[in-house]
């Protein structure tokens, strides 16, 4: 059998003198599509900095391991091309690297170009870059695969959020990650653009790739998703099938309100 694509048992992380992940025990399988629940501050963006090596179990918290794909130590650069991570923060960091502000990236500035910055973990492609065909290829298929081909040419601080937010996946995908993690992937999204966004993640999910969806919107659970885990002050409260975890009960104590849960097809809502 493979090894999880995520393995944490009692792992507990603190932020300055903060404890944002208390003994946290969770395994993902590769290939398993979750969604990861609960308010902000809850301790959700912590754990992905936890994926991506930006944060470190403390120790003297009992025994905890920390596993991505078998293994503890990763090499950063190995594991960029292993997980596809998509944040608010590398969206936002992709758009400013992509502005006319940059005056030594006068051309590169496309949405092309960001696809292919994701082969050199960069943001923007510089000119000691060697950009080979390939990339190139690789670049123009993922935007497709997105639906956003027709902004191959354009510059990021000319498209709509979505579409940059669509653009940033692409680069997430560029090694074919095992997996892909989306930390709040409708912020700040319109009807047409959250329902344009969550079809392309469908697709991923429809392909087989492992999707590890983080965020505190119900109706971000896209039907492919069957696992939730809800997460409240660092501590995993509930892990199991959607269907028994987004109840208003289940709902109401983890968000302290009355929350009530409705269903309109394979969609969630809250009110």
């Amino acid at each position: 059998m493979s090894a999880p694509l995520l393995d944490y048992h009692n792992v507990s992380v603190y932020r300055g003198d903060t404890l944002a992940l208390d003994g946290v025990s969770l395994q993902v399988a590769v290939g398993e599509h979750v969604a990861i629940l609960g308010p902000n501050g809850c301790g959700k963006s912590t754990l992905i900095k936890t994926f991506t090596r930006e944060c470190y179990p403390a120790s003297g918290h009992g025994a905890s391991h920390l596993r991505i794909l078998g293994r503890e130590a990763w090499d950063v650069r190995e594991l960029r091309g292993m997980l596809g991570v998509v944040t608010n923060d590398l969206v936002d960091e992709c758009t400013r690297g992509m502005s006319s502000d940059f005056a030594e990236l006068p051309r590169r500035v496309t949405a092309r170009d960001t696809v292919i910055s994701g082969f050199f973990s960069s943001i923007g492609v510089w000119a000691h870059h060697e950009v080979t065909p390939r990339m190139i290829a690789k670049a123009e298929d993922l935007l497709g695969r997105l639906d956003v081909a027709h902004l191959a040419d354009r510059r990021l601080t000319e498209m709509s959020s979505g579409e940059v937010r669509r653009v940033v996946i692409a680069r997430a995908l560029v090694h074919d990650p095992s997996s892909l993690v989306l930390d709040e992937p409708t912020n700040s999204l319109d009807l047409r653009a959250t329902y344009e966004l969550r079809d392309a993640v469908r697709t991923i999910a429809q392909s087989g790739m492992s999707v590890v969806l983080v965020t505190h919107h119900l109706s971000d659970i896209i039907p492919e998703i069957e696992r939730v885990i809800l997460i409240r002050k660092g501590r995993v409260i509930q892990d199991g099938p959607k269907e028994a975890v987004l109840t208003s009960p289940v709902l109401t104590d983890l968000f302290g309100i009355p929350v009530d849960v409705g269903r309109r097809g394979d969609y969630y809502h809250a009110w």
